[in-house]
């Protein structure tokens, strides 16, 4: 009978590493007709600590433009260039991590998927809370970020890595 050997996964601490808050086009943008064009950018980052211990870091850009309505781009009469220009109304950037205790596993593939979902799905609340809340602060409307299935984009990113192996080899 063989004795399975148990993981222990462990929050050790939570805190934000970074942030940034821009309105380059204050304000102006304010006056303008609220129609935001959202992009949204994830990334993903993990640093080995000592002692079964990693620093895993979740840097999310959020940047919402607005383009100018055509009653403005007709009063100002700006240059056809101007008129097609969005204006950003403002860029966030967040990077919220956390320091995991992974103990229990040497498998390479166990420790990749506890720290690509497991991690990121304890730090994105703390992440969107930041985020919406610097928003707000910003004087725009508030901005909810909807919750991220990050099981889902993992198994895309290993099928993706799959696919990409097999094109290599053929």
């Amino acid at each position: 009978m063989t004795q399975e050997k148990s993981v222990n996964f462990t929050v050790h601490n939570i805190y934000m590493k970074d942030i940034s808050f821009e309105a380059p086009n204050s304000p102006e943008v304010f006056t303008m007709e609220w129609n935001p064009k959202l992009d949204f950018d994830i990334e993903m980052g993990r640093v080995a600590l000592e002692n079964d211990l990693y620093e895993v870091v979740m840097a999310i850009t959020v940047t919402v433009a607005i383009a100018p309505s055509k009653e403005a781009a007709q009063q100002t009469n700006p240059t056809a260039e101007q008129k097609a220009k969005d204006k950003t109304a403002f860029l966030v950037e967040v990077k919220q991590a956390g320091i995991f205790l992974l103990q229990g596993t040497t498998d390479e593939k166990q420790l990749d998927y506890i720290l690509s979902t497991t991690a990121p799905t304890i730090l994105f609340p703390y992440a969107r809370e930041a985020i919406s809340s610097l928003v707000t602060k910003g004087g725009f409307p508030q901005l909810i970020i909807p919750p991220m299935n990050f099981e889902a984009m993992y198994q895309q990113h290993v099928a993706q890595q799959q696919e990409e192996a097999a094109e290599a080899t053929h």
